[in-house]
């Protein structure tokens, strides 16, 4: 007689039923893979989106400097732009552009200014009689114009009192953020005084399109202080403020600062170019 075999179907049920549960977590797997896979690759997308935009302001922003520049040097007066005048709308490729002139030559120049322009200027600014002018000393002392310089053993010696490790250099400010380590410039005295200065402009401010500080501080200084020597009529020193805006929230801002002048080369000279503050 035969012996028969005992079924195997149990087994056969058993086996297939994990390998359904394998294909099925694999399955998955995969899902969630290609998921990660395209969240992230739209992520990376809208990054380089966004970088395109931005770069797409930047460059609109830096097309509003030279569309101003241009303005700027019309032949034809009639047609060049005003100084101080309205904000001008530009569009240049698919970016709205705001371009501002104004007049940098009235605003202060610490590396010129006589300390009574800079004392009336702290006195403006809210800072009593006596402040004012130990501060407007310690300025002419960094920047080397003091009528009465203090020797370098005397500057030390304050400025080790005041917990500093440097002296002054004695020289011009090579940028305005080095009047924060002068002592005496607290940072909230350092903020106020920055929007009326400038490296740039005359030792004497030029009273047309100053600004309320600037123009109270003039108007107490020339009480007691002789004016500079004039500047030449047929040269101004202008700054050109331009924001961008562009697809999305694409925005970037240029400021810079021309000097106009018959006697240079292409009529003008480009003083300083970088990032700005947006225009009002």
């Amino acid at each position: 007689m035969t012996r028969r075999r005992p079924p195997v179907c149990g087994v056969g049920r058993g086996t297939a039923g994990f390998a359904l549960l394998l294909v099925l977590w694999t399955l998955v797997l995969i899902a969630f893979l290609v998921m990660q896979l395209s969240s992230g690759g739209r992520s990376e997308l809208g990054i380089a989106t966004n970088l395109e935009a931005n770069a797409v302001a930047a460059a609109a922003a830096d097309g509003g400097i030279a569309a101003a520049i241009f303005n700027l040097t019309a032949p034809q007066s009639q047609q060049r732009w005003p100084v101080g005048g309205p904000v001008h709308q530009l569009t240049i490729g698919n970016c709205r552009v705001l371009v501002r002139v104004e007049n940098e030559a009235a605003r202060i120049n610490p590396n010129l200014a006589s300390p009574a322009l800079i004392a009336a200027l702290l006195r403006v600014l809210g800072s009593d009689p006596d402040s004012a002018a130990r501060i407007a000393a310690a300025i002419s002392d960094w920047v080397g114009t003091s009528p009465t310089p203090k020797t370098p053993e005397a500057l030390r010696a304050q400025y080790q009192a005041a917990g500093r490790d440097y002296v002054p250099p004695g020289a011009p400010f090579e940028s305005i953020d080095e009047l924060s380590r002068v002592v005496g410039v607290t940072p909230a005295l350092y903020a106020a005084l920055v929007p009326h200065l400038t490296l740039y402009g005359p030792a004497d401010p030029d009273p047309n399109g100053a600004d309320p500080v600037v123009a109270a501080a003039l108007a107490q200084s020339r009480q007691s202080v002789p004016t500079a020597a004039p500047v030449p009529p047929d040269t101004m020193t202008l700054r050109v403020l331009a924001q961008a805006y562009g697809l999305g929230n694409a925005r970037a801002s240029r400021d810079a600062i021309l000097r106009l002048s018959p006697s240079l080369p292409q009529g003008y000279a480009i003083l300083a170019w970088r990032r700005g503050d947006a225009v009002d």
